[in-house]
């Protein structure tokens, strides 16, 4: 169970920064809502998930499920720029999060 939440809180690790982007600094109100309470919902998940699984391990996986979800959204709907080598960094943090997995009981 504390995979699946960690899983989740990494989900909404991923929607809260891009409502960061279209919150406009928090002066759009409709988009500022949600993405405070996906902040919220991810911390929490983490947290619960973190009864369980070693912190090391859960902090690693949270923010790497962000970093990887964050940067493709960021080239998928804001065309950001990305290369080979860009994203071929991005695939050794995806390798340590299946490691992760793998290795943490």
């Amino acid at each position: 169970m504390a995979w699946l939440y960690l899983l989740a809180a990494g989900a909404l690790e991923i929607a809260w920064p891009i409502g960061f982007k279209y919150s406009d600094g928090f002066t759009k109100i409709l988009p500022t809502i949600p993405t405070m309470l996906a902040l919220l919902l991810s911390f929490l998940l983490m947290s619960l998930a973190a009864k369980t699984l070693p912190i090391g391990t859960v902090y690693a996986v949270w923010t790497g499920i962000g970093v990887l979800g964050t940067t493709l959204c960021g080239i998928l709907l804001f065309q950001e720029n990305y290369d080979f080598l860009r994203l071929s960094f991005i695939m050794l943090i995806f390798v340590g999060i299946v490691g992760l997995k793998f290795t943490t009981r």
